[in-house]
Order: C-alpha cells, then sequence, then structure tokens
C-alpha cells in the first residue's frame, strides 16, 4: 500500500502527487490518496480510471476524503491524462431510486440491473447533485447492500445520498444506515421540485 497525503493541497497537488506515485510502480500496487475536497476526489478518480485502476473513494470525516486506487503496474504514458484542475462535475440532476430492484419481471434480474445502475451513475462525466432513496430502494443505502461501495464513492465526490426515515423505520433499518443522511417526505419533494431533472429506473 502506498501513501499520498495531499490533505491541504489545493487543484493540480493531488493530481500531481498521485500521478507521480503511479509512475513509480514497478507492479500491482495500491494507491491511497487522501484529500480535503469533493473536487480533489473527482480530479483524482478521473486520473486513476484514466490511467487503468480500480478506483473506489470514501468519505471519512468533514473535509477528509480517501480514494483507493488499485493499479496493475505503472500506466503507459500515453494512457495518461493533462493534469487540470476540472470543475465540479456535478449538475443539478436528481436520480431517484424507489425499489431494490431495477424493472418489473424477474426479481433476481431487477437486484443485478439495480446494482449496475448505479454503478453506471459513477461513471457517468456529469453526476448528479443528489440520489433519492425511498421505500424498497431505502434497503440499498443499508448495511449489507451490494451497492454501498459505489455509493460511498458517489458521497465521496459531493453526490448527496438521502434515504427516507419513514422508510428505513418501516424496514427496522434506522440503525442500519450505511452511506449519506436521514431525510424525510418534505425534503425528498422539495429536492425534486428544485431539480434541473430527475432521473428514476
Amino acid at each position: 500500500m502506498i501513501t499520498v497525503n495531499a490533505m491541504g493541497d489545493n487543484c493540480p497537488i493531488p493530481v500531481i502527487k498521485t500521478k507521480k506515485a503511479m509512475q513509480a510502480l514497478t507492479g500491482p500496487e495500491t494507491i491511497e490518496v487522501l484529500v480535503d475536497n469533493e473536487i480533489a476526489v473527482q480530479n483524482v478518480t478521473k486520473l486513476g480510471t484514466g490511467a487503468g485502476g480500480k478506483v473506489t473513494s470514501e468519505k471519512l470525516g468533514d473535509a477528509e476524503y480517501k480514494v483507493t486506487i488499485q493499479m496493475e503496474g505503472a500506466p503507459a504514458e500515453d494512457g495518461q491524462d493533462e493534469v487540470t484542475c476540472a470543475p465540479d462535475a456535478r449538475d443539478n440532476t436528481v436520480v431517484v431510486v424507489s425499489s431494490d430492484r431495477m424493472g418489473s419481471g424477474n426479481d433476481d434480474l431487477g437486484k443485478v440491473l439495480i446494482k449496475g445502475f448505479i454503478f453506471a451513475v459513477t461513471q457517468l462525466d456529469t453526476l448528479p447533485k443528489t440520489m433519492l432513496f425511498y421505500n424498497g430502494g431505502a434497503t440499498l443505502t443499508t448495511e449489507g447492500s451490494d451497492s454501498l461501495e459505489d455509493l460511498k464513492s458517489l458521497e465521496a465526490q459531493g453526490v448527496e445520498i438521502m434515504t427516507c426515515g419513514t422508510c428505513l423505520d418501516y424496514y427496522g433499518l434506522k440503525d442500519k444506515l450505511a452511506v449519506g443522511s436521514v431525510t424525510n417526505m418534505y425534503s425528498i419533494v422539495e429536492t425534486m421540485a428544485k431539480a434541473g431533472r430527475i432521473i428514476k429506473p
């Protein structure tokens, strides 16, 4: 494990430090990058993905984030993005998830599809501002969910993850929330009303 401490560094320093760590690799290695803002998470994530790494990220606390990049070795020079300070990659899109499966028909297939849908959100060039989870969708943000890693990565990049508190209570999951925050129906309606667009799987 290689740790890159970029806490307190302004862009492009976190990206430069990470790129140097990548170039020094002689074989498979995991690089852990510590940063203090969501834009740095977005930029380091973009660098790691562009270099062929498997990237995950997590919010550790206020102004404390960790980006983990699993590399098979040093990236090819021509495969790396230029070091740039990209603007905030979020827009006023709200993703609304009301079930733990996607579509109707086979439930097992539906669960595979919703997991794929949430992963696909992590790959968007422009991330949503907020993701709302209610009814059966509330189970996706709790302990044991197959989508936690992807949701934590989105949260670390500044996507607000909000889960209906009434729904968590109904399913007995109030103490099992593992990512994001608890919200209420008023906030859900307000968030949807103010959205530039709404995506619902």
